[in-house]
């Protein structure tokens, strides 16, 4: 990775959903999918399943903050998920979809509570904001059928009831970021 280029790594449940939506975002030059902060190593998908590894779900970016800044991207993530609900997104339910901001530097963690302070303030979840934010720790990268899953099957019907939909409020919601 350039010394220009910056990474963090966000959870909020499934991965193909925000893979999805952050690989469509200007500035964003990697999205991979993989697991993090859990307790062994070099889990499988299956493992990460059954919510005894501890791992949560997480897309791991790498981005250009000359062309989109943290806050932005950290704006596009509160917006795309519930961050209210424990270990839940949607009908994926486990410690695994927990929500979670996994922060390469104690810079990115001061800017993701300062964020979420500022949006708990404004009151428009009604509910506690539940997103962890931590150090990212024991990350591994998803299993290869994971990688580009939306792009590779955007008819499969999770990917049009599920991550279609999340997509589509990004491009409403950030015209501006919106990859050309």
């Amino acid at each position: 990775m350039s010394d220009s280029l910056q990474s963090i790594t966000f959870g909020g449940g499934c991965f193909w959903c925000l893979e999805a939506v952050y690989g469509n975002v200007k500035g964003v030059t990697d999205v991979q999918c993989g697991y993090s902060n859990g307790h062994i190593c070099d889990p499988s998908y299956e493992q990460v399943c059954t919510g005894s590894t501890g791992h949560a779900e997480v897309v791991k970016l790498v981005f250009d903050p000359a062309q989109v800044s943290l806050r932005e991207l950290l704006e596009i993530f509160f917006v795309i998920h519930d961050p209210t609900t424990l270990n839940r997104q949607g009908n994926d339910s486990g410690t695994q979809y927990r929500s979670g901001i996994y922060c390469s530097t104690p810079e990115q963690e001061v800017l993701a509570q300062n964020l979420i302070h500022e949006i708990t303030q404004t009151g428009v979840y009604g509910q506690p904001i539940l997103t962890e934010v931590l150090p990212l720790t024991n990350y591994w990268p998803a299993e290869d059928y994971h990688q580009d899953y939306f792009a590779k099957n955007p008819t499969q019907a999770y990917c049009l009831a599920v991550a279609a939909p999340k997509v589509a409020k990004f491009r409403n919601t950030f015209a501006r970021l919106v990859r050309s």
